[in-house]
């Protein structure tokens, strides 16, 4: 059995002002880095650290990387964040206004990757990235769909989660549990980004 501890990427810009970032790439803000940087003491001691290609991810997983002395970054696209389609780039009240009654009922617009081909992607990723480390620990920076996505297959309600806020799961072949929520930063010495604001 490998423990694999997947968290979410330090804020974005887009995180920042509220916009639905799906597979778009904008960058850390300064606070995402101090985010990354701040979780680095947590993360000692894993043996492989894999990230989502997007940079968001990437960054954060390099700067823990580079803190914590391992070798390389293990980088699978399959960790993406879902594809939000139309959605890509909007905030909330956009999102209202164009499509009225959709967030609330739990529509989707055409283009949004369905739970089931995340899931899938997910699932299979997870398994990647924990091969070969049985008994080891993995931490994966990647977004809260994934985290979301790997809850849903658990069995698991739907709880927001913060930047540099993740769960840890238990991979044993194709089998996955869910194991507890945590924050990876001291809100006390750096600003944690609330789910309320992203």
């Amino acid at each position: 059995m490998t423990r694999v501890l997947i968290v979410r990427h330090g804020q974005s810009e887009w995180n920042a002002v509220g916009r639905w970032q799906g597979q778009a790439d904008p960058p850390l803000t300064d606070l995402g880095r101090a985010q990354a940087q701040a979780a680095v003491d947590r993360l000692r001691g894993f043996d492989r650290i894999a990230s989502s290609d997007l940079r968001r991810s990437l960054d954060t997983a390099e700067i823990i990387r580079a803190g914590i002395g391992l070798p390389a970054v293990h980088v699978d696209a399959d960790l993406r964040e879902r594809d939000a389609g139309a959605w890509t780039g909007l905030t909330r009240s956009d999102i209202d206004e164009g499509w009225p009654g959709f967030l609330a009922n739990g529509d989707r617009p055409t283009g949004y990757e369905t739970d089931d081909l995340l899931r899938r992607r997910v699932l299979a990723a997870t398994e990647r990235v924990s091969a070969d480390l049985d008994g080891g620990r993995v931490a994966v920076i990647a977004h809260a769909g994934v985290i979301y996505a790997l809850e849903a297959h658990a069995g698991l309600g739907h709880e927001r989660v913060p930047n540099l806020g993740g769960r840890w799961f238990e991979v044993d072949g194709t089998d996955i549990a869910a194991g507890e929520r945590v924050l990876l930063i001291d809100p006390g010495c750096v600003e944690a980004t609330r789910p309320d604001q992203i």
